[in-house]
């Protein structure tokens, strides 16, 4: 238990070091938020989709199992999540942060660490799966759900988003083995890793910006997220009979922190933004306890 308390302090204190930067830097400095925002989500965001989808080695019959299972879990927590916002009277911007900090886990950094630590590489295979369904489906709807609209408006919007074509340029070049010239892979590589850290920052940013008190709204969308996030994913592996390993998989890396992207998505489309920013700390900082809980429950602490 130890050990596993070690991997989840791991996976998160570099992440809060970073935030941390861009909480001071904005302290000091005039920062231009929205450009920093619309460079992550149409430029960075783009860039890391494609690169992970074009290095890929997962073939598609190995993915349909846990692509089918995460997509039942994320349907299921909007539709959860939305109804117990309407059900507390929050406002709309609210009920949209609430359905977007417990819908995305933080699959990437967080989650691909601790399923290595706790389950191996099988695990960890399992989890990059669950990682790129979390990026068609998410990426893909999230932000239309966030805007609003009809669902034939919200489809053009979709396909006019540089994350679609991103994942799609991805795909093509994966699935027709195309190599890229002038070492432009390596710029695509660049610009990827430039991603997550330029989101740490901002996330920083927008707390620095506006007073972090949490509330018990704060602490409940956490929970929601850790626990919530689990207990569906659990109920829905049990449902598709899931193989064991599959299953712990799923439950572990839907019972992650909210994830970074719900802020930027959030930020950017439609909802509450400093709550959302508020939520993903929280949640993340609740981790600490909830995940060794998690690995207990599936069998992963041995």
């Amino acid at each position: 238990m130890i050990e596993i308390l070690f991997s989840v302090v791991s996976a998160v204190f570099p992440v809060g070091c970073i935030v941390l930067i861009g909480f001071i830097f904005a302290k000091k400095f005039s920062i231009d938020e929205p450009t920093l925002s619309k460079l992550a989500l149409y430029v960075l965001f783009p860039a890391l989709l494609t690169d992970i989808m074009y290095r890929t080695t997962i073939s598609i019959e190995e993915a349909i199992e846990m692509f089918v299972a995460f997509g039942l879990t994320y349907i299921l927590l909007c539709l959860i999540t939305w109804a117990i916002g309407w059900k507390l009277g929050f406002s709309v911007a609210i009920q949209k942060s609430l359905v977007a900090t417990t819908a995305l886990p933080n699959a990437g950094n967080m989650g691909l660490s601790v399923t290595l630590f706790a389950l191996g590489e099988a695990g960890l295979e399992r989890a990059v799966i669950y990682l790129i369904s979390f990026n068609l489906i998410v990426l893909g709807t999230m932000p239309a759900i966030l805007r609003g609209g009809g669902v034939w408006s919200s489809i053009i919007f979709t396909l006019k988003l540089p994350i679609i074509w991103g994942m799609i340029l991805g795909l093509i070049l994966n699935s027709f083995d195309i190599q890229l010239p002038l070492k432009l892979d390596d710029g695509l590589h660049l610009l990827r890793e430039a991603a997550i850290p330029i989101s740490l920052l901002l996330m920083g940013i927008q707390i620095a910006n506006n007073r972090f008190q949490p509330s018990n709204y704060e602490v409940g969308a956490s929970l929601m997220r850790l626990l919530g996030g689990g207990i569906v994913a659990y109920l829905i592996g049990k449902f598709m009979s899931l193989e064991m390993l599959d299953l712990q998989v799923l439950v572990l890396e839907s019972a992650m922190p909210s994830a970074l992207v719900s802020f930027l998505i959030v930020n950017e489309f439609g909802g509450d933004a400093p709550r959302t920013s508020r939520v993903v700390v929280v949640s993340t900082l609740l981790s600490f306890l909830t995940l060794p809980l998690v690995l207990w429950a599936i069998g992963a602490t041995s």
